[in-house]
């Protein structure tokens, strides 16, 4: 047997003419057994710090601001005054003027609870026992950069870290072959890389990305999965790296940034086996694909950059995040986010949003029913929404403004009490007047489900304790069966 010689020895050796193959080996023994004495594993599963109703996470991050109006918050009143001027609601940033602009579309009546959705989300409304429609949520800027960041990190001034890296450093993750947070085809504007970023946070906390907001889901891939070499050989280039790494922590101290890449060449190594199978929806029934609106090729695509024509109406591309979403959380990953844009409607509303909830509606609606008959839906919990909604007030003939005074998410799964509303905009839906809903609310609401106490899960930075909520939040105890 080899016998262990140090890091480093091992090193200096390299400056004594050890050959590579005998360094190599000399030096992925010693890593190995210096690995097992590192710092505990920041992804390990950790024990939530009350009894949680949810065990996971998949938001659908709708970028541009969804028109509540028009979708999920009812409002006769604006139909019936349809025409009239009003100067506004009087919250700071307010865009509120003109004449009130009735919404094109009918809200049904869905499910035995009653709820009034509108008829752009067909199969959704299949599904309305199940959700929890909020229509109070409020946020600080009617403005697309600080509302996306305020909404994935509960800060737009300053780099936070995400809601994804806050609740993957509170719980872990399940399966260590793969990452704990996983984001596909988010937008590369509006923050980019903060929504999903760790910030301070380790930075094993931070999202694996798939592919960009636009991209082929079809085709979106992670580069560099396939090794170049054997499994064998790589696991000992890997350890000398390793060797090299730890090495340097010894003699700099803490340092982040190696410490980060430590964890990210570990858990690369585990994903070249385990990630491509978990994406792999070849795998899946034609019944499955159909419930999630897949054609079972690529959407579009025109062979040069590779982007489908997700305004076309299709089903296929959110469809393959839907079905991938499900895909990794049933093998465990924490927390998952989807995107779907851009819904910022200041103009062709009707056949916007139509055309928009058309791409969705059947893939939210499969992905739903495809949790609930795996037993999934009760502990995973299913968020939707966007950075703000629209005013209820025309823009132009056919359109809405920006309003993050009120407007509308919904959840379901992961304990949320179904076919209930929960929060009123006032008549004309405007502005929030009853259980308020600001993002910092449903960020500490969601943390509660997960049994994780806002206000307990801190992190020291900077000589202060940060939080996601920071001093604020509140937990809609309400929403919860």
């Amino acid at each position: 047997m080899m016998p262990v010689v140090s890091r480093r020895a091992a090193l200096k050796g390299a400056s004594c003419g050890f050959g590579y193959l005998a360094l190599s080996a000399m030096a992925a023994e010693a890593a190995a057994k210096e690995l097992k004495l590192a710092a505990p594993n920041p992804l390990a599963v950790k024990p939530p710090m009350f009894p949680a109703k949810a065990k996971r996470v998949i938001f659908m991050s709708m970028r541009g601001g969804p028109s509540h109006l028009d979708t999920f918050d009812y409002k006769p009143a604006l139909e019936k005054d349809a025409g009239k001027s009003v100067s506004g609601n009087g919250t700071p940033g307010d865009r509120i003027r003109g004449n009130l602009l009735a919404s094109p579309f009918k809200f049904v009546k869905s499910g035995e609870s009653g709820l009034p959705i509108s008829d752009v989300f067909p199969h959704l409304a299949k599904h309305a026992d199940d959700l929890c429609l909020i229509n109070s949520v409020c946020t600080d800027v009617p403005n697309h950069p600080q509302s996306f960041l305020m909404m994935h990190t509960g800060e737009f001034r300053f780099t936070r870290p995400s809601l994804g890296a806050w609740v993957l450093y509170g719980l872990g993750t399940e399966n260590q072959n793969l990452p704990g947070f996983v984001t596909i085809t988010p937008p590369a504007d509006l923050g980019g890389a903060q929504n999903y970023g760790n910030a301070f946070l380790a930075a094993a906390y931070q999202a694996t990305r798939i592919g960009e907001l636009g991209d082929n889901v079809a085709a979106a891939k992670i580069g560099n999965l396939t090794p170049a070499t054997t499994s064998d050989a790589q696991r000992r280039q890997i350890d000398l790296i390793q060797a090299m790494n730890r090495d340097l922590l010894d003699r700099g101290g803490k340092d982040q940034a190696v410490e980060g890449l430590i964890d990210s060449y570990e858990l690369g190594f585990r994903m070249q086996k385990a990630l491509p199978d978990v994406l792999d929806l070849s795998k899946e029934t034609a019944k499955t694909l159909e419930m999630y609106g897949i054609s079972g090729k690529a959407a579009g695509g025109n062979g040069k950059n590779n982007k489908p024509a997700q305004a076309a109406g299709g089903t296929d591309n959110f469809g393959r995040q839907c079905l991938m979403a499900r895909r990794l959380v049933e093998a465990g990953v924490r927390f998952v986010e989807i995107a779907h844009g851009n819904w910022d409607t200041h103009g062709g509303l009707k056949n916007r949003v139509a055309q928009l909830s058309g791409q969705i509606d059947l893939p939210i609606a499969g992905l739903l029913q495809d949790l609930k008959q795996r037993g999934l839906l009760k502990d995973t919990l299913v968020v939707w929404g966007g950075e703000f909604g629209r005013t209820p007030t025309g823009q132009g003939a056919d359109g809405r403004n920006h309003n993050s005074a009120g407007f509308s998410m919904w959840m379901a799964g992961g304990g949320v009490k179904g076919g209930t509303r929960y929060g009123e905009t006032d008549e004309h839906g405007g502005k929030a007047v009853k259980d308020k809903m600001h993002h910092h609310d449903i960020h500490a609401t969601m943390l509660h489900l997960l049994g994780l106490d806002h206000q307990k899960l801190t992190f020291r930075y900077g000589g202060r304790d940060y939080s996601l909520t920071d001093i604020h939040g509140r937990v809609a105890k309400d929403m919860m069966a």
